[in-house]
């Protein structure tokens, strides 16, 4: 694909496609991703659909779980897919299978629950005898060796074009005032003069040899409506070929030589071709922050080995992608994390700032969860794999990264649009610069001394015509967006933000309000109980007793934090030192110390409720209690509305009807929180904070923050509406949410940004995920946004004045005021450095820095 316009052919062709639901086409990574109906079409189908219209593709990968195309060695003739084919056909778990000899690799169809990736692998070298290896083809890998091989190719076809071309304009420009060599180019052969007859020879290389993917990629647009660069350059070029043939034939007949310009058509493909390899190398490094995620990954992996009573008899080291959940794998120092998993033996710290940003070493131990890719410091680890293959925190972040790529930014609506008319446009503007300038010639309107004395008026006007064809390129305007957004993606996943398209990385740049959930977003999430009072004759030990019942069962955060409280009142100081005998014998006085909770159920935004010694037990704000007809006395009022003064939750509890005490919770603010709203107010943006609180605590907790606008006591699917009211006057709203309760107005928000520790990186309802749960992300993810569109206005910028001006220079429009006449090949090379430029002009996005507080602040730290 060379611009926009083969894009929209190649998703208009597969859209038609029977079976299709999806297909979004990116230029500046020439790579594809469809959804389909397997029953309905097959991958096949797909290839052969673009390659009928004339566009070379290869199948990657598929998300289906139980499909997996592997690589061989050792396969090689019709003899060996036969053997292959029979230790394939013995596998239990197998439901199909595909041998491609040429391309040497299977693709096997596979019941997971049957048979695992690594038995399959395995099987085929035991019952080969070694003869034939498999191994996991990694599409990221193989997409690289497509992007060297093209790079490669362009490099093959512009050193034959320069190696032809340069003694095509040496024999026109130097040779002539070589006498020895003038004399040799003026010789006669035939009716031909030896110099042209050899121009014309290197320059059919050139043109037809050479230049014969300018012709194909012609063809296929053209052949489906269309029109791209090709067509221009083959225009171009043809004209001043086919010219120069006719006027060499003309001269040997006639006697008469017309000026030949051979040389022309020869730079002109040299020059675009030049242009096309510095824009795949250029092209390359814009997917650079793909490539190093990637790169993240072992190759291979340490696997422990066990007897059938479960101990370790040994180890064996296996490729990465052939690691299965549950297997035990053994980390050595300074080696990379295999896949995602939990610890089992060993203690270290591992270095987890590629993946978190955290720079920090990570302190493991024993049930610590570790991810893939990082890497371990000091001690040996073994590990035992949950997650692998897709499902890996690592994973996921690179296939956010990549579907951002994919997504196409409304801005460039625009571009596709353009590119669609561009061309036509052009062609017409040369044919009328022929026009213009031969009929005015022809009568004479301008002088004949403005042209050579060889030239005539018909050849003026032609130069003039196919510079004009030349120097257009429509290829800028299609590469301003999706190499920026690239770029942007990348630096973002670098520094710990996942951007999920260019839709939400344009919305974000016009970001109003930032609303913010209040715990475990402004706040750090871990509450702890800071007093407890008791308002009856209850013991604070019976007391303590009977709200841990009852939370015993709730998931909720301040349920947790009442747990260890009461569990701390009454065991402390009589559980073992070690942190794992501490762990199994608090789970075995939990199940002896708490009462029987039954019928127990949550009320949303108020509490829980349940039945304790067949009484029923309330635990919640004050809602719950005036519901439930139970009366707070003033005393314990006026505890209350102390605590939440001083940002403290405020949990009450009453007994079979009557009110028995209260809690005191508080959540410490993240460290960061006061000034990252500061610095969104000095960015122009409005800071909201929305929580299900009462008002006491959450007014409190504002001020702290310093938030003038305040929702409390929001149920979790209010906040919804609170962000629609704040967009009802056509405000842009972000939300910044744990990605949980907060999935309706994440949902509703123009950006939903779910903040998070990296382990539940795929939250479907955010456009933004900060996987460092840190609040300063939040600022670096508007600004990169502002950074990035500020990027592509420039980007587009260049490419519209590019052709504004270029193509009127080129019409010859300054040439009768400054005799300034551009040459077709000189056309050639503007239009060649014209989209390296603009893709140039996106890689400077690699050079950004996440905004320092202190410089958003504008403070000066003496």
């Amino acid at each position: 694909m060379t611009c926009a316009n083969c894009v929209n052919s190649v998703e208009g062709i597969l859209r038609k496609l029977p079976g299709i639901k999806g297909a979004v086409v990116a230029l500046a990574t020439s790579l594809g991703e469809v959804e389909y109906d397997p029953s309905a079409i097959n991958k096949d189908d797909i290839v052969q659909a673009i390659e009928d219209a004339g566009f070379e593709a290869e199948f990657l990968q598929s998300s289906e779980q139980d499909k997996i195309l592997l690589g061989l060695t050792g396969v090689h003739t019709e003899i060996d897919a036969d053997m292959l084919h029979d230790i394939l056909k013995k596998m239990a778990g197998l439901r199909q299978f595909g041998v491609n000899t040429t391309l040497s690799e299977v693709e096997i169809v596979f019941d997971p629950e049957a048979v695992g990736l690594r038995s399959i692998v395995d099987t085929i070298e035991t019952e080969s005898n070694g003869r034939f290896r498999a191994h996991v083809q990694n599409p990221y890998s193989r997409g690289a060796s497509n992007d060297a091989h093209e790079a490669s190719k362009m490099l093959h076809l512009l050193r034959t074009s320069l190696f032809l071309s340069i003694p095509v304009f040496f024999i026109r420009m130097v040779c002539p005032s070589i006498p020895f060599i003038s004399t040799l180019i003026l010789m006669h052969c035939g009716p031909f003069l030896m110099g042209d007859l050899v121009n014309w020879i290197l320059v059919s290389i050139v043109q037809f040899v050479v230049g014969k993917r300018f012709y194909v990629a012609a063809y296929r647009a053209l052949r489906h409506g269309s029109t791209n660069m090709d067509v221009l350059v083959v225009l171009g070029t043809t004209a001043s070929y086919v010219y120069s043939v006719c006027a060499l034939l003309y001269g040997a007949f006639t006697g008469f030589q017309p000026p030949i310009y051979f040389e022309t058509s020869a730079m002109i493909i040299t020059f675009v071709l030049f242009g096309k390899y510095l824009e795949v190398l250029a092209k390359g490094k814009t997917s650079e922050a793909i490539k190093k995620l990637v790169e993240l990954v072992p190759a291979t992996a340490i696997l422990l080995l066990k007897d059938k009573e479960g101990k370790f008899t040994g180890e064996r080291e296996i490729d990465a992608l052939l690691v299965q959940p549950g297997d035990v794998l053994k980390v050595l120092p300074g080696s990379k994390v295999p896949s995602d998993g939990v610890v089992l033996w060993g203690t270290s710290h591992i270095n987890e700032s590629m993946i978190t940003g955290e720079s920090a070493p990570m302190l493991k131990e024993v049930s610590s969860v570790v991810i893939g890719g990082t890497i371990n410091l000091h001690g040996v680890l073994h590990v035992q794999a949950t997650k692998v293959g897709s499902g890996t925190v690592l994973s996921q972040i690179i296939s956010l990264v990549e579907t951002a790529q994919m997504s196409k930014a409304p801005i460039q609506k625009f571009a596709d649009y353009v590119a669609s008319i561009f061309v036509p446009i052009v062609i017409t503007l040369s044919i009328l610069t022929f026009s213009v300038w031969f009929l005015c010639g022809s009568f004479g309107a301008y002088p004949h001394s403005w042209f050579d004395g060889t030239s005539n008026c018909f050849v003026f006007s032609l130069m003039f015509s196919i510079s004009v064809v030349v120097i257009a390129c429509p290829c800028a305007l299609g590469l301003a967006t999706p190499t920026a957004v690239m770029v942007a993606t990348g630096i973002g996943a670098n520094h710990g933000v996942l951007v999920k398209g260019g839709d939400a990385l344009e919305r974000a740049q016009n970001v109003n309000y930032v609303v913010f959930d209040k715990t475990g977003t402004l706040t750090q999430g871990k509450a702890v109980v800071t007093t407890a009072k008791v308002f009856s004759g209850m013991d604070l030990g019976d007391f303590l007793t009977l709200v841990a019942s009852a939370e015993a069962s709730s998931e909720h955060p301040l349920a947790k934090a009442v747990l260890d409280y009461a569990f701390h009142f009454h065991f402390f100081g009589k559980l073992p030192s070690s942190k794992d005998g501490m762990q199994q014998r608090k789970e075995q006085i939990l199940s002896q110390w708490l009462l029987e909770a039954e019928d127990f159920s949550v009320v949303p935004g108020k509490g829980v409720q349940c039945l304790i010694n067949e009484k029923k037990v309330l635990i919640g704000n004050r809602a719950l209690m005036s519901e439930n007809g139970v009366s707070i006395p003033p005393e314990a009022e006026s505890f209350l509305v102390d605590l939440e003064m001083n940002a403290k939750t405020g949990i009450l509890v009453a007994y079979d009807s009557s009110f028995v005490g209260l809690m005191g919770i508080a959540d410490p603010l993240k460290r960061e929180a006061a000034v990252v709203v500061e610095g969104l107010k000095k960015m122009g943006i409005h800071p909201v904070m929305l929580t299900g609180d009462n008002w006491r605590t959450a007014q409190a907790v504002a001020k702290e923050v310093g938030i003038e606008d305040v929702r409390a006591e929001v149920m979790p699917a209010g906040k919804a509406d609170v962000v629609r009211s704040l967009q009802k006057d056509g405000s842009i709203v972000a939300m910044v949410g744990d990605g949980i309760n907060d999935s309706p107005a994440l949902a509703a928000a123009d950006v939903g940004m779910a903040i998070g520790g990296g382990t539940d990186i795929a939250i479907e309802a955010a456009d933004y995920v900060l996987v460092r749960n840190n609040l300063e992300d939040v600022i670096t993810a508007i600004d990169l946004s502002r950074k990035t569109f500020n990027r592509i206005r420039w980007n587009y910028f260049f490419a519209m004045a590019y052709n504004v001006v270029a193509i009127p220079v080129a019409a010859g429009a300054l040439f009768p005021v400054t005799g300034l006449q551009m040459p077709p090949w000189l056309a050639g090379a503007c239009m060649a450095f014209s989209s390296v430029s603009v893709v140039c002009s996106s890689l400077l996005l690699r050079r950004y820095r996440k905004p320092r507080l202190t410089t958003v602040l504008q403070i000066t730290v003496e």
